[in-house]
């Protein structure tokens, strides 16, 4: 058994079709077929139900197949890995999603890229689900993201739980006040999430915080990008609810309330792949850690403030 049988009965059990699968690998269906044979042979046993239509896993198949993704992808993250011990890979793809873009993220790109010149930095929008899999085939190798997604070939680490804030029409009853409100204050208004896609997100994570205070919004309106979402709250369309360090847009047209619920905020994660402790990861983490201890000495020089909403960093 070598690696090629395990790359290819990945394939014909994910595309269900020796003719698909085939296509997938840009090869021919005969040479594919007997591929697959020699490693059922090999094994002792059938893996592959070939007369059912689509084409299924037996039992022994279905264990194979969920070993033979986690090897690819430890031989994926091996080959990733040396090449950056050797030094043969001179470059650091961070992944990210939207909102971290206005809290520190762009702060530790310069810090990095002062610290590491030879080191070609190069940041990706990616939405959470998306930055798992792009780890794991090394397109990434840094994700900043905000949901929580378990995958044992990724290290996941909270770095900071961030405030949430909603958003509101400067001409809205409820930017009357700049008391903080609760989540049921909004509920009677038609509501902005983002993103429209891929699912689970944030946009998830903001209508479950209603779900459990019991309530649903009065509607729920859909869009792909937060900018998109506070344009349309701008315009009178409806509530969103953000991160705090999103507060400073467009000032002009919003008001920003704090919510009183403890649930309300959203974890800014930083996911790695597993056993991947080289020196650029390690420095991304130091900075993260230099950053935080700056701001929480910036806060205690800062004099009292009136601003009911500080605008936090992540």
């Amino acid at each position: 058994m070598d690696f090629r049988h395990l790359k290819y009965f990945v394939a014909v059990a994910e595309e269900s079709s020796f003719t698909r699968a085939a296509e997938r690998l840009h090869i021919s269906q005969p040479p594919l077929s007997r591929q697959i044979q020699q490693l059922e042979d090999e094994i002792g046993m059938k893996l592959l139900e070939r007369d059912a239509r689509p084409l299924r896993l037996t039992e022994a198949g279905r264990f194979f197949y969920a070993r033979a993704v986690r090897l690819l992808e430890q031989v994926q993250e091996t080959v990733s890995m040396t090449r950056r011990i050797a030094q043969m890979d001179r470059r650091l793809v961070i992944g990210f999603v939207p909102s971290t873009m206005y809290g520190a993220l762009p702060r530790i790109a310069r810090m990095f890229r002062a610290a590491r010149p030879q080191t070609e930095l190069v940041l990706v929008e990616k939405s959470s689900v998306e930055q798992i899999e792009a780890l794991k085939t090394g397109r990434i190798d840094v994700g900043f993201g905000r949901i929580r997604l378990d995958d044992s070939s990724v290290r996941r680490e909270v770095l900071r739980e961030e405030p949430l804030v909603l958003a509101i029409p400067c001409e809205h009853p409820l930017a009357n006040s700049t008391a903080p409100l609760s989540l049921l204050d909004a509920a009677p208004y038609p509501l902005l999430i983002y993103p429209r896609s891929p699912r689970p997100s944030y946009a998830d994570h903001v209508l479950s915080m209603f779900r459990d205070k019991g309530v649903e919004p009065m509607a729920v309106h859909e869009v792909q990008e937060m900018q998109t979402a506070l344009g349309l709250v701008a315009s009178g369309m409806g509530l969103c609810v953000v991160p705090v360090s999103a507060q400073r847009l467009r000032r002009e047209e919003v008001m920003y309330r704090a919510l009183l619920e403890p649930s309300a905020v959203s974890p800014i994660i930083m996911s790695t792949r597993l056993h991947d402790q080289s020196s650029d990861i390690v420095l991304i983490r130091a900075l993260i850690d230099d950053i935080y201890r700056a701001q929480a000495a910036e806060k205690l020089l800062a004099p009292p403030s009136d601003t009911p909403l500080p605008m936090d960093p992540p």
